[in-house]
């Protein structure tokens, strides 16, 4: 992930879930990344075929997917925490997250990390994981910022935040969060076919007048 330095009062964007259905967009969002933004989001420079084969490769029924869409539903930003299922790790998650070009200084890798500790506590993990890039410095410094411990190893650095146990506030918090994500999402669903609507009605109009005008004498 990289970042500029965040505005002192980012908006709060509305972030929910991803699922299945949500697998093409994913794809599209990680193919549009620089390929600076790439090599730090995965820590060599993905070409477009190892990204294809991490997608494939997202399981929904294990990992969570996090994304914040834009007014005409495309996927900006997108956070993955996924749960470590071997021996001895399983109270144990790992972060990652992208944010699309142009898209910097919105504080969305922040919110999108914020989102993802809730979830994890919520869900039993209790330490949360980064690894990343030493020169990651926007990954680092959200880190930071956190709490996390970070310890660097040459060109790799490994972030460690201890999670507290899930609470009512948490919990509850998590469920207003989402429920607001959704419905904002359906809202501007609804609007883009509303809009899809209203280019198709003037596209006949235009067709319309076009057949009148070649018939004219």
């Amino acid at each position: 992930m990289t970042d500029a330095a965040p505005s002192s009062t980012p908006a709060r964007a509305l972030i929910r879930t991803l699922d299945a259905g949500h697998v093409p967009l994913i794809e599209q969002h990680l193919l549009a990344l620089p390929d600076r933004d790439r090599y730090l989001r995965f820590g060599y420079p993905a070409i477009d075929e190892q990204i294809g084969r991490y997608v494939a490769k997202l399981d929904f029924a294990r990992d969570e997917m996090f994304g914040i869409f834009d007014a005409d539903l495309r996927l900006v930003a997108v956070a993955h925490l996924a749960y470590l299922d071997q021996a001895g790790q399983q109270h144990l998650a790992e972060f990652g997250v992208s944010v699309g070009p142009g898209l910097r200084g919105r504080g969305y890798g922040q919110q999108l990390f914020e989102r993802a500790v809730v979830h994890a506590r919520n869900h039993g993990v209790s330490r949360l994981i980064i690894h990343a890039l030493s020169e990651n410095a926007a990954m680092l410094r959200i880190a930071r910022k956190a709490g996390a411990t970070v310890v660097r190893d040459g060109s790799e650095s490994e972030a460690c935040l201890e999670l507290p146990p899930a609470d009512f506030g948490s919990q509850v918090g998590e469920l207003l969060a989402e429920g607001l994500a959704r419905t904002d999402y359906h809202l501007k669903a609804g609007v883009k076919q509303v809009r899809g609507v209203i280019d198709l009605v003037h596209e006949i109009r235009e067709g319309v007048r076009d057949a009148r005008d070649q018939t004219r004498p």
